[in-house]
């Protein structure tokens, strides 16, 4: 059993003065000294479903006069159509910490009006760069639905304790929520090009970023209750026992407690990872839709490193160059899934808000622990970039002595390094390879699927393409050598809407709904952004399995099936094309 105990960090090195003398106060706090003891992790039982099951939702079959129909070729739905957002490696420079000075409130950038929130940290005179401390015992964040009644107690303590300090300590709750609100609503310029603002989400910093994002949230949590042991829980969301959101966090009298919530999606309702607002999920699919995107996310679409993490993102890059497999995903899905019903989606179905509701701190904490399970999947395989751009990037952070650090991407790379591990769980989806509902389709070759349309075309109904395949009955060499994956590119979407869309390939079914088989290929989705603005972005989907599975490896098209699953009238595709990465 590991046992729980951890240093507090140090700064080390100093750097020139980073800005105007601190604006926030930091007052002595008292808090009453916690036992030294070593304490067993205790583990709460229940029932995961303790209620009754929610009214059936019928989905209705897709009229098939309602669709596009398009055939790819000549007006380039196979061609490249859309340039990579990244630069000339001549040129590139990784991303570095923002100068706090800079910080804005934010303009609404379609409608130039300027934005009602103000994210801005306090300011401090210097950063400092930051060194990882070296690790005594771990800290074990547990998941959510296990934990018991004592754990649970200094959690809301240490929650509690956190919402009372100074309104202008960065370690304030507001302050902390605010954090994320900064990075992630374009309030910062991007250092090295002030013309283009910065934006962590979507592109290969997502994972890196949160996790220093929560491993100073989580040693603030400790330093204020006096326990460096203390590890935050994880909604083990990826797991049917974990799927309903943990009672706890529902109690009003509680500082986990947010008003702002979906009332439908609160317990015993079970969290649909396919969400999207306006095309609701049959109740009785939701386990196995649920198990089968995990799959696709974590198996499917994680053999590429940047279909996974996301695509690159340095000095000179347009915001949101691409979103890796789980942040498009499931990530997506449980931010809009929890948030009010509203177009806005406040808390946590909005960037500039989500950081107000705990929840989110567990979500993103079950996010972070799929990168180490995602890591550990990957045995011999590659598991980083060991692109400098990618390993030297730096962010800023208060710690738990409210000292202004500065963290890279490359110390990020070891959970264990940074002090904590995650109670293990099983992971049911790892075996749930969907199976092909139709295999040997002919769609592809059906006269119906021959019609041209010109990209780009708006997503207002499903729009079906005919993709030609450049390589086909490649052998098993060739697949390993390289993966053969669909790009769906030009997205153009409004960041302060949620939006998505669904991908199948081949799909006979029309049954938008049914996501447990191999025809569906996965998604783009996107909650809603406090700073609103026009953005193009990109996805890449691996075909190799999907091609076994549905028995048309020899075929020399496919048939693509793009179906909107919410603000279709506000997504923009600009074309479809089959790549083969070798790296």
């Amino acid at each position: 059993m590991v046992s729980l105990a951890l240093s507090w960090s140090t700064p080390t090195t100093t750097s020139a003065p980073f800005l105007s003398r601190p604006t926030f106060s930091i007052k002595p706090l008292h808090i009453s000294a916690q036992s030294s003891k070593t304490h067993r992790l205790k583990v709460s039982c229940t029932t995961a479903n303790g209620g009754e099951s929610s009214p059936e939702n019928t989905q209705p079959k897709l009229d098939r006069r309602n669709l596009l129909l398009g055939m790819g070729g000549l007006y380039g739905a196979t061609a490249t159509l859309i340039s990579d957002n990244s630069i000339s490696p001549a040129f590139a420079t990784p991303i570095t910490s923002p100068d706090l000075s800079k910080c804005t409130k934010g303009t609404n950038l379609n409608t130039q009006s300027p934005l009602d929130v103000n994210c801005c940290p306090p300011a401090s005179p210097e950063i400092i760069d930051y060194k990882l401390p070296p690790v005594t015992k771990m800290r074990v964040r547990p998941a959510a639905h296990l934990a018991g009644k004592e754990y649970y107690a200094k959690y809301e303590k240490a929650i509690a304790l956190m919402k009372a300090l100074p309104a202008d300590d960065p370690r304030n709750f507001m302050q902390q929520a605010n954090v994320h609100c900064a990075y992630c609503n374009l309030t910062y310029e991007q250092t090295g090009d002030p013309k283009l603002k910065l934006q962590i989400h979507n592109c290969w910093h997502f994972y890196p970023w949160h996790r220093w994002y929560l491993y100073f949230y989580e040693r603030i949590l400790g330093k204020l209750i006096g326990d460096p042991t203390f590890g935050l829980p994880y909604w083990n969301w990826d797991n049917p026992e974990g799927l309903i959101l943990p009672e706890v966090f529902m109690n009003k009298g509680s500082p986990l407690y947010n008003a702002r919530r979906n009332p439908n999606h609160l317990p015993p309702a079970q969290t649909d990872l396919g969400y999207s607002n306006s095309s609701p999920t049959d109740p009785k699919k939701v386990v196995k839709n649920n198990l089968s995107i995990m799959y696709n996310e974590m198996v499917r679409n994680g053999k590429k490193l940047p279909d996974f993490y996301g695509a690159k993102y340095v000095v000179g890059t347009a915001t949101d160059p691409g979103p890796g497999s789980v942040e498009r995903g499931s990530h997506m899905s449980l931010h809009s899934w929890v948030g009010e019903d509203t177009a806005s989606g406040e808390d946590m179905g909005n960037f500039y808000s989500t950081g107000r509701d705990v929840i989110f701190y567990s979500h993103h904490a079950n996010v972070d622990r799929l990168w180490t399970v995602w890591r550990n999947l990957r045995g011999s395989k590659p598991k980083d970039f060991t692109d400098s751009d990618w390993l030297n990037a730096d962010f800023a952070f208060y710690d738990e002595n409210a000292t202004l650090v500065k963290v890279r991407v490359s110390d990020t790379l070891d959970n264990e390094k940074m002090g904590y591990v995650y109670q293990d769980m099983d992971l049911p989806w790892l075996n749930k390879r969907p199976k092909a509902r139709v295999q040997k389709s002919t769609m592809a070759s059906a006269p119906g699927a021959t019609t041209e349309i010109v990209f780009p075309v708006k997503l207002d109904k499903v729009v079906k393409v005919l993709v030609n395949r450049p390589k086909k009955s490649r052998s098993k060499k060739d697949k390993e050598k390289e993966e053969e994956l669909l790009v769906i590119e030009g997205i153009e979407v409004d960041t302060g809407k949620f939006v998505k869309f669904d991908v199948f390939v081949n799909d006979e079914d029309d049954k938008p709904d049914e996501l447990d088989k191999a025809e569906y290929v996965g998604c783009y989705s996107q909650v809603p952004h406090k700073n609103s603005t026009k953005v193009t972005t990109k996805i890449r989907l691996s075909l190799g399995e999907v091609m076994e599975d549905l028995d048309v490896e020899d075929d020399d098209k496919i048939l693509v099936s793009l179906v909107p699953k919410s603000g279709g009238e506000d997504i923009t595709i600009g074309g479809i094309k089959i790549i083969y990465d070798s790296d």
